[in-house]
């Protein structure tokens, strides 16, 4: 192999980020070339990643897209190995570039569609080519999990430690509103945002449930049925988005602070990491 220059083995690296060692050698095997030898980096980056693709992705972010003009909004779950790596500069632009692009792009049915779209942040490339060149950096296994998209106004939040984000889309109310009942979302973590959404079997065994415990309670059978229903309601507000106590009023429930503000929730997904 032919020698390569001090010089060259540190604009390499300046370029790439990769170690000094990993420059030389991509410079000697392809006779100096810069840019021979960062196509060289990615691919040999490629086999090395190859072999890591069974490790565990246990971090990472959940990201979000809003576009109010174009109602469209979008969600993604980008995972890694480690949590330096989710609060690094370059994932979480990744993880933006992601939503960004499913958010405006043509769309995405799985991700591995959104993968061979181009990236917003990175001209000229796509975003998988913005992944394997980051991945090369880092030596970590990236796995893009969960991807949604709403055609319609949407609205949402995230945590600011990317470990859980809640998309909606909705009809009239403002933004401001549909924030808080995102962020509410998040800290109360709903199973359903209507009772009709939630699985009959689950709810008609609390009713048996608590049917069973009223007669023990020595309850008469006629008033049993009224005690069943009053004793759903905490049933329901568990569990449900708008019986929910409102977190930043509980005077009031997120069903009726959406009917203060003439707000309809259409559809709503709320994620956390890894799970």
């Amino acid at each position: 192999m032919p020698e390569v220059s001090a010089a060259a083995v540190k604009a390499l690296r300046d370029k790439t980020d990769l170690p000094m060692m990993d420059c030389k050698e991509a410079l000697k095997a392809c006779n100096g070339d810069e840019n021979a030898a960062v196509d060289w980096l990615r691919t040999h980056g490629k086999k090395i990643m190859g072999g890591r693709e069974s490790r565990e992705t246990t971090s990472g972010r959940v990201a979000i897209y809003l576009d109010a003009a174009k109602k469209v909004g979008a969600m993604i779950e980008l995972r890694c190995e480690s949590a330096p790596v989710a609060n690094n500069e370059e994932f979480m632009a990744l993880a933006s570039g992601l939503a960004q692009q499913l958010a405006l792009g043509p769309g995405a049915k799985t991700p591995e569609e959104l993968w061979k779209q181009s990236s917003p942040n990175k001209p000229g490339k796509t975003l998988a080519d913005q992944k394997d060149e980051l991945s090369n950096k880092i030596r970590e296994v990236f796995n893009l999990a969960r991807i949604v998209r709403f055609d319609g106004t949407s609205g949402g939040y995230v945590h600011h430690n990317g470990a859980t984000g809640v998309l909606i889309e909705f009809e009239g109310g403002t933004p401001d509103v549909v924030k808080d009942i995102a962020m509410h979302t998040a800290a109360m973590r709903p199973q359903a945002v209507t009772k009709e959404e939630l699985d009959p079997a689950v709810v008609a065994k609390e009713r048996e449930i608590l049917a069973g415990a009223a007669r023990q309670e020595g309850k008469p059978e006629n008033i049993i049925a009224k005690m069943v229903e009053g004793r759903m309601r905490n049933f329901y507000s568990e569990r449900v988005l708008l019986e929910q106590p409102f977190v930043k009023d509980d005077k009031k429930t997120v069903g009726q602070l959406a009917k203060e503000a003439k707000l309809t929730i259409k559809r709503l997904v709320h994620w956390e990491l890894g799970k």
